[in-house]
């Protein structure tokens, strides 16, 4: 079967035993149907055409060059979607009635509840999301364990306090690692007690009570030893076994992968 769109972030969805079920939205109108579930794909060869067209995904219009994960210059450098406090969510200020860009859509995306968690990636990892983006973010990031640290109320809140934690742990991933299931043994109620003991007195009140460790199987038949990042602007045709899916990245045998989210925006075909 083939299919042909602008790439989208995968959807994805927790299945029995903590499964990642990943699909790949890839139409130009999404209707029922318009989905390609990966999972099914893994084990088999696929091919990726890039047909040589990006267009961005905020407005539509053809670019040549995307930024932000798919959109034009000019969207990146006005659209909300592109906030200065969505990497840093300590800049946030529609709590005051301070709108940096869009007050209608930063009161509908950073004027709600937040998390702070800790997740495993590459090394125990502090970040920051929405609730209602659990745990859809911590599968995006590729986490294999995450539990919340924190719940507030709004966005700039939840970056305050990861600001405070940045200076003893991470607050990045290293996708190499990670691709390479490279995680590591640290017990996360431990770090959770530990991360505690940083947080100045005046963010206990928002401390999580619930102190469950989810855990995440990606579909992955084996991980890469080395990793080697495939880019479709150099290699517009993709012809390889998909040996798994983690993060938003495809893992194909001798460890090449494609960051489909880096990707947003391109136009391609794919077909099994």
């Amino acid at each position: 079967m083939k299919y042909q769109g602008n790439i989208r972030k995968m959807r994805v969805s927790l299945q029995e035993q903590q499964k990642v079920d990943y699909r790949l939205p890839l139409c130009d109108v999404l209707e029922p149907g318009c989905e390609v579930a990966m999972n099914e794909l893994i084990g088999n060869t696929i091919r990726i055409e890039f047909l040589d067209q990006i267009n961005c995904v905020v407005t539509g219009k053809k670019i040549k060059k995307s930024f932000g994960d798919g959109m034009s210059y000019d969207a990146f450098m006005n659209s909300p979607m592109a906030v200065p406090s969505i990497i840093r969510p300590e800049l946030s200020q529609i709590h005051e009635g301070i709108a940096l860009r869009d007050e209608e859509w930063e009161r509908e995306h950073h004027l709600k509840p937040h998390v702070v968690y800790l997740s495993k990636t590459s090394g125990v990892k502090v970040g920051v999301t929405r609730d209602v983006q659990i745990p859809t973010r911590w599968i995006d990031q590729g986490a294999t364990e995450a539990i919340l640290l924190a719940e507030v109320p709004y966005r700039q809140l939840a970056g305050l306090i990861e600001v405070e934690l940045k200076e003893h742990m991470s607050d990045k991933t290293n996708w190499r690692k990670m691709l390479k299931n490279e995680a590591p043994d640290d017990d996360l109620l431990e770090a959770k007690d530990q991360a505690l003991d940083l947080l100045p007195e005046e963010y206990h009140e928002f401390v999580s009570s619930n102190d469950e460790v989810t855990t995440i199987a990606y579909p992955v038949i084996s991980y890469p030893e080395k990793v080697l990042s495939l880019k479709l602007d150099k290699m517009p045709l993709i012809e390889k076994k998909l040996m798994g899916i983690k993060g938003q990245y495809l893992i194909f045998d001798e460890g090449t992968v494609l960051n489909l989210r880096s990707h947003s925006g391109y136009r391609i075909s794919i077909e099994h």
